[in-house]
Formats: C-alpha cells, sequence, structure tokens
C-alpha cells in the first residue's frame, strides 16, 4: 500500500477518544463495548488484582496473527494504534478487511497488563516485569498468554512495546521512531527458519516507513533471553516481531509515532494476507541500524560551572499525577557531551552558571528547572502528556 493511502486511512480511522500517554481499561471499556456489535471480544482471565483481560478475534483466514499490547503498563502507543486499525478492520465499506479477513485471523489483547496501565508502571500489580516471566509464570496474566499461545497455535505474533525517548537510529542524530526486533531463538543469535520470516516482515515495514521517516527506524538489540516472550516464541518457532513505538520530535505524547505505527501494522497484515513469505528476504532487515543510545531530552550546550567548560543533560522522569502523566526535568550528566544529541538544545555560549547547586541527579520539586546563565534565566518546563 501507497504511503497516501496509508495517511489517508490513518486520517479516517485514527480513534480520537485515545490520546496522550495514559491509556488504561477505563479508556478502552467503551470502545469493546461498541465493537462487540461486530466481532468476537471475550474475557479470556484476571489480572492479579482481578481486572479483566480481553481478547478480540477478527477473520477467519488461514493465517492466525496474535497481538498484544501494554504487557509494560506504561507502554501504550501501540493500544492506540491497535484500536485505530480495528476502525479500519471493521468498516464494513472499506473492502480492505474483508481482503484480509478472507487470509487472516486476527487476536488482539488490547491491554495484558491492566494493573500497571492503570498505575502507569511497567511492572505488573505484584511488581513483576511480565516480560521476564515467560519461563517461570509465576504472575495470572502470564498464565493467560501461555494458555492463549497453547490453543490458537499463533502463526505470527506481534510484541507491541513503547520506548525511551534515549534512543538513536544508529549512531547517528535521527531519533529512533519506530524500532523493530526479530527476538533471538538461542544464546547463539541464529537465524532459524522462523526468524527469516519475522525479519522478511520487519523489512517490508521498514521500506514502507523509510518513505515517510527515512533514518528513524531501529533495530533493537537481540541479545538472548528465554525470560522474555518473545524469545520464547522465537525458540518454538513462531515468527515474532517486537515493535517498540519511540520518540518523534516534540512529540512527547506519541501521537505521530502512533500514526508510523499504524502504517506498519497495516503494511505486515497486508503482506501476510497477499503473500506467502518465506523468508527470502531476510537479510533486509540488517539493513536497519541497531540502537544506539545517543540522545536526551534537553542538553545545555557550552556553558562554564565552577570554572569547567560543560554541557548539562536533562532527561525527563514521567509521573503520574492525579491521572495525568506528568513529565518532569531531572539532571542526568554534566559532562562533555559532544557525541550526544539533544532533542532540544540551548546553547550557553561559555556563560557561567550561578547556581552552585546544579549536580548530577537533582530532581527538581517545582514545575520549573531554572537556570541562571550570567544575567539570563532559562525556563526548562515540563512537558505535558
Amino acid at each position: 500500500m501507497d504511503i497516501k493511502s496509508l495517511q489517508d486511512y490513518f486520517t479516517l480511522y485514527k480513534e480520537d477518544s485515545l490520546n496522550g500517554r495514559y491509556i488504561t481499561l477505563e479508556n478502552i471499556l467503551p470502545l469493546l463495548e461498541k465493537l462487540s456489535q461486530k466481532l468476537e471480544i471475550k474475557e479470556i482471565g484476571l489480572s492479579e488484582n482481578n481486572a479483566p483481560i480481553h481478547l478480540i478475534k477478527l477473520g477467519k483466514g488461514s493465517n492466525k496473527l496474535l497481538f498484544w499490547s501494554q504487557m509494560h503498563g506504561n507502554e501504550s502507543t501501540t493500544t492506540k494504534s491497535l484500536f485505530d486499525l480495528l476502525n479500519l478492520l471493521t468498516d464494513s465499506s472499506n473492502s480492505f478487511g474483508k481482503e484480509i479477513f478472507k487470509e487472516c485471523t486476527i487476536y488482539i489483547i488490547p491491554i495484558l497488563n491492566p494493573d500497571g496501565a492503570k498505575a502507569y508502571t511497567r511492572l505488573n500489580y505484584n511488581q513483576v516485569d511480565l516480560n521476564r516471566d515467560a519461563q517461570q509464570k509465576t504472575q495470572k496474566e502470564s498464565i493467560i498468554f501461555s494458555d492463549l499461545v497453547e490453543r490458537i497455535q499463533p502463526d505470527f505474533a506481534f510484541n507491541l512495546h513503547g520506548q525511551r525517548t534515549i534512543f538513536s537510529a544508529g549512531q547517528s542524530n535521527y531519533s529512533a521512531t519506530v524500532s523493530f526486533l526479530s527476538p533471538a531463538s538461542d544464546m547463539e543469535r541464529s537465524i532459524t527458519q522462523s526468524r527469516k520470516v519475522a525479519m522478511d516482515i520487519i523489512g517490508k515495514m521498514n521500506s514502507t516507513l523509510q518513505k515517510c521517516i527515512p533514518n528513524m527506524v531501529g533495530r533493537y538489540d537481540d541479545g538472548f533471553n528465554l525470560n522474555c516472550v518473545g524469545d520464547t516464541l522465537s525458540n518454538i518457532e513462531i515468527p515474532t516481531i517486537l515493535f517498540e513505538a519511540g520518540h518523534f520530535p516534540d512529540d512527547y505524547k506519541r501521537e505521530k509515532t502512533r500514526e508510523f505505527i499504524f502504517y506498519s501494522l497495516v503494511t505486515a497484515i497486508e503482506y501476510i494476507a497477499t503473500t506467502k513469505i518465506t523468508g527470502k528476504n531476510y537479510e533486509d532487515y540488517f539493513l536497519i541500524p541497531e540502537n544506539g543510545k545517543c540522545f536526551y531530552d534537553i542538553i545545555i550546550r557550552d556553558v562554564i560551572l565552577k570554572d569547567k567548560n560543560v554541557d548539562i543533560a536533562i532527561q525527563y522522569s514521567e509521573k503520574l499525577i492525579e491521572n495525568e502523566v506528568k513529565f518532569i526535568p531531572k539532571i542526568v550528566k554534566v559532562d562533555m557531551l559532544q557525541n550526544f544529541h539533544g532533542h532540544r538544545e540551548i546553547q550557553g555560549e561559555k556563560r557561567e552558571i550561578r547556581n552552585e547547586n546544579v549536580t548530577v541527579e537533582i530532581l527538581p520539586e517545582a514545575e520549573l528547572l531554572n537556570f541562571y546563565l550570567n544575567s539570563e534565566l532559562f525556563l526548562i518546563e515540563p512537558v505535558k502528556s
């Protein structure tokens, strides 16, 4: 599908009731109720704090695709994109969904970790990372997911996550707005047949994204850890694709990134529905640069602190305050940072910082972090969700 068609689809099918970073079960329940009139939605279990976990099923085709989002509760961008996708697939006036359903059966868990989503945390109610619980399966959510995989035996698995603003596409000054991974299946990171299939699909999605965000797609590290869900699925030869929704310039709400995730999902589904994927194009995957960590949210360049010429790096920490995600600026490094980039950069022009208390790990209590550079006052405001 061409970029213009994808752009038109996103404009038409974006789910406007979902926005920002704080997406919870309460936000999606009305959407599930509405969608239940068109397709099959089941409650497949309860979380550790007894919140329902839902499974959406669409289509009757032979290719079985499983998608799950918010395994980490504070990684919500892909959840928004899934509902954008659902709006497209369930529009009876559009033939796209009808064609997909002939070839594919799609299963979607929109929020696997509803307790973590409510608390805006990576972890579940028991402070367990579900993405490190694939083998022991100590948590209800892990058991629910494992049982589902065993029951439906998916042909393709889409593991949907979000990543921090620190990531770059390679060692570059381009933010990794979207990153992909074909998880390793063993310690040797062998290129198995199932990984080739996943890599082939990732290459196809990357080809689409390069037309709208050139040089802003990264490849996530494939270090093997069998406790991770993706690695476990890859280990049992299920082609698995991990998404990391990252940062686009000035997009802390991740609304632009949401759009690019939507493009990727539509591209992948259409590719699977229309092509016998053998993995023959897997080498295109390695054209994607591996993620670097070259970014801070803000860098104040070239200032004098205690008679030393330095840069000051600031990273936002995310806090849920009164049901709103606040981005609180925090100094994380004071050094010469010529090999790093800021999503926002302030030129200090060798002016002296008069605040002698500027040190690493200051977490300001106030809404504004103030730097006095001679007579000039810089106000670094927390961004809003």
